[in-house]
């Protein structure tokens, strides 16, 4: 049975052009000879995924494969009529390998192979490769609130072509979730001379029991009593960094209320223009489920003053 073409390239049946070259491009940098010497397992991939792309890229084979199914295509079509009219030159050209052999914009079969040159005696002379940048890595790193906020320095071990590579991170003050941090050549090796890639490490802020964070201010939960609510009263509020604050409530606030402490909240990113945060204590009124009869008649008389 014929294997199919789309899964090869892991694309969905309906997949746009872009998709299709952007999938090979991505299987064809991981398994091409350069990067798999003496490696029987990639030239077979490689060779696989090379059919697959010379298929689903011309739009007239890519109607008579999903006209016939990969069987019959198969038997119908040779290595010849597949490959017919695709450019390898133009290929290893966007991959960042100079093109040579063939002419231009068809491919010159040799002993009726595609891939004799490539694998072949005559692959050097085939094409010569070009310098090419390594694939960079992408990593998610969690980091609390804290460090969100204040910085700090994280040791990483990561692990790379088989090896653990221990690194040391700063975590710039003022770092949100979403954000990247790139860390120059640290990615995978280049070919050919080509520069290693880099190192991108994806930011996200753990939840905080106590704090939330938005944007660069910082929000806390205050509770108070029905009557600190209407006489007023001054209460006890811890910041990010340790520190207990004393505030003011006036008289007669109201439920949901934000009291502002100036420039307790984050600082802003450096590059990324403005100045600090603020931190808000978002006020919460406590209603009693029970009373005493005492303050049962107390509450009654405050009714019947229409309060």
């Amino acid at each position: 049975m014929a294997e199919d073409y789309y899964r090869i390239l892991g694309v969905e049946k309906g997949a746009g052009h872009e998709d299709i070259k952007k999938a090979y491009r991505k299987l064809a940098l991981k398994h091409h000879p350069d990067r798999n010497p003496n490696n029987r397992e990639a030239e077979e991939k490689f060779k696989k995924i090379s059919e697959a792309y010379a298929v689903l890229s011309d739009p007239a084979k890519r109607k008579q494969y999903d006209s016939f199914g990969s069987d019959q295509f198969s038997q119908r079509f040779s290595q010849e009529d597949i490959f017919r009219n695709f450019d390898f030159s133009q290929i290893f050209r966007d991959l960042g390998f100079g093109g040579a052999g063939g002419g231009r914009g068809t491919f010159a079969f040799r002993s009726g192979d595609p891939f004799a040159d490539l694998f072949g005696r005559g692959r050097q002379d085939y094409y010569q490769a070009a310098p090419q940048k390594g694939e960079d890595l992408h990593y998610n790193l969690s980091i609390n609130l804290e460090e969100s906020v204040f910085g700090a320095e994280k040791k990483l071990a990561l692990q790379r072509e088989g090896k653990v590579d221990e690194i040391s991170v700063k975590i710039p003050a003022g770092i949100n979730t979403g954000k990247k941090l790139r860390l120059s050549g640290r990615g995978y090796p280049g070919t050919h001379g080509g520069p290693t890639g880099d190192l991108y490490l994806n930011i996200n802020v753990q939840p905080h029991p106590v704090f939330a964070r938005e944007g660069n201010d910082i929000f806390i939960e205050k509770t108070i009593s029905f009557t600190q609510a209407v006489l007023g009263t001054s209460i006890d509020v811890s910041t990010l960094d340790g520190a207990v604050k004393r505030i003011k409530i006036p008289a007669g606030t109201q439920n949901n209320t934000r009291i502002r402490m100036k420039g307790y909240g984050v600082p802003a990113l450096k590059g990324s223009g403005g100045g600090k945060g603020d931190q808000y204590v978002k006020i919460s009124i406590e209603i009693p489920r029970k009373i005493t009869d005492k303050q049962l008649q107390l509450i009654k008389k405050l009714a019947d003053e229409n309060l």
